[in-house]
């Protein structure tokens, strides 16, 4: 058959969570199930299917590993008994076509409020959720299922109906693939509903799917609203409402420590100009040098590098047999450096340690430090 006629793609039905957000506080989202509701909607949803379906038509249907997909997938399979070639229906999961990783058990209710509204305020596609992923993260997965059934399509016996029983969001995503959509364009589309159909149809004659199935945007949703406003003679009171609600999320500023930031009151170097000592928090009165060199000795004794980068440069992450990275061997001080390279020694803690005693008052010290030298007084992990 090669490529099918047919791509369906069918979100989940209702589930307890889209009833009840506060579910994820404490059941995985992977095992989130369907209400009674989202049970008699995937039953629906296969009666549909069925109605569309040829009685030449074989069929295969991918789903995403979720219980709720699950559980869609058996609700349209429990409908599809009475076609020609139900025998030979084969579902498959898929990883690759799961829900976002929204970061393990969620925090309050409170929290998730907040991280929403940031969310929105910093751009859903690029947005990476806490301990989660991002959209673009997504779409770097699903980017490799599209590329995996673009190989799948040359088999001669592919059926000719593909259904992917999958999610709100991810839906979006690999449609954003499919038909290469923009950043701005991802943004601007809705989520469709639960179990609703979004079909691609194989044009015959250019051998590309059409999209069939008219999607919804904020921006035509914004649009009818103005148009419904004008007749009307400007906006209702609850429109007002939702301004004003609108106006004042404009004033929250986001980013920078989600709970309340105290770094800046807890043991934080305050520096006297004029005598070049650092007083910490329990009133010790110590050099700047000092003060760096014994955090540069900490470090190095939980046996971690201090440079690089949040995405790990510098870190040690070749086997036993291997040599460290450039990275790692530039970011140890020049001293411990000569130290280790000349006496083939693993000391680099004790090098340190001398040079704190030396005289760690002497700021020239610092230079051998390199990136010691920052705002809060601290190291880089």
């Amino acid at each position: 058959m090669g490529k099918p006629r047919l791509i369906v793609i069918i979100r989940h039905a209702q589930s307890e969570g889209n009833k009840n957000k506060a579910i994820h506080q404490t059941v995985p989202d992977h095992r989130v199930k369907l209400t009674s509701e989202g049970i008699r909607q995937a039953a629906e949803a296969g009666e549909r299917l069925l109605k569309l379906l040829r009685p030449e038509d074989t069929l295969r249907i991918i789903t995403s590993p979720y219980l709720r997909t699950r559980e869609t997938t058996n609700g349209i399979l429990s409908q599809l008994s009475r076609h020609p070639s139900a025998s030979k229906i084969k579902v498959y999961e898929e990883p690759r076509i799961r829900e976002q990783d929204f970061g393990n058990f969620q925090p309050c209710t409170a929290e998730m409020e907040r991280m929403w509204h940031e969310r929105a305020a910093y751009g859903h596609f690029f947005y990476r959720i806490p301990n989660g992923e991002s959209a673009a993260d997504a779409y770097d997965r699903v980017s490799g299922f599209n590329e995996s059934l673009w190989r799948q399509f040359a088999d001669e016996d592919f059926p000719s109906v593909l259904v992917l029983v999958t999610h709100g969001l991810m839906t979006r995503i690999f449609l954003m693939k499919w038909y290469h959509y923009s950043v701005e364009y991802f943004e601007d589309l809705k989520n469709i509903d639960h179990c609703q159909f979004v079909l691609m149809e194989k044009n015959p004659v250019t051998d590309k799917y059409e999209l069939k199935t008219e999607l919804r945007t904020w921006s035509a949703e914004r649009k009818k609203e103005e148009d419904r406003q004008q007749p009307e003679g400007g906006p209702s009171a609850k429109d007002l409402k939702k301004l004003e609600a609108a106006a004042a999320s404009l004033e929250v500023i986001y980013g920078g420590c989600a709970n309340g930031c105290s770094h800046g009151k807890t043991n934080k170097l305050r520096t006297n100009a004029s005598s070049g000592l650092a007083r910490s928090s329990n009133g010790e009165a110590e050099s700047v040098t000092t003060r760096a060199l014994r955090n540069k000795l900490a470090v190095l004794e939980a046996g971690r590098d201090f440079g690089g980068s949040r995405s790990g440069a510098g870190s040690r992450t070749a086997s036993d047999d291997e040599t460290g990275s450039a990275d790692e061997e530039m970011s140890k001080p020049s001293d411990v450096l000569a130290h280790s390279h000349n006496a083939q020694s693993s000391e680099p803690a004790k090098a340190l340690e001398d040079l704190i005693r030396r005289g760690s008052r002497d700021d020239a010290r610092a230079e051998l430090l390199g990136d010691v030298a920052q705002e809060d007084g601290g190291v880089r992990l």
